[in-house]
């Protein structure tokens, strides 16, 4: 059975920083986290495959990070300068190619509040 297990999530202030990290049971080919803001759809907010290529959400550019351990199949994501919006429920998300369905972690709670 797939599994993605994540965490790292809580409540922090404006400005502040998060590390999410999520593990995958096996490879896949690109992982990441969707995010779901109260009352809102869900959005891409980053991902990364095998080989390092990255995709972001524009909101998030230049103050998220993200990063994977390969041999570790887990991946990193790394939260500074957060704000407000950014406060979401945060889902691990992996594939093992294009073609291939989405897997989902449990989810973690993010709340920027001050």
């Amino acid at each position: 059975q797939v599994q993605l297990v994540e965490s790292g999530g809580g409540l922090v202030q404006p400005g502040g920083s998060l590390r999410l990290s999520c593990t995958a049971s096996e490879s896949f080919f690109s992982m990441g986290w969707y995010r779901q803001p109260p009352g809102k759809e869900r959005e891409l907010a980053a991902t990364i495959t095998t080989a390092g290529a990255t995709n972001y959400l524009d909101a998030v550019k230049g103050r998220f990070t993200i990063s994977r351990d390969n041999a570790k199949n887990t991946v990193y994501l790394q939260m500074n300068s957060l704000k407000p919006e950014d406060t979401a429920v945060y889902y691990c998300n992996a594939r093992a190619n294009w073609y291939s369905p989405n897997y989902w972690g449990q989810g973690t709670q993010v709340t920027v509040s001050s």
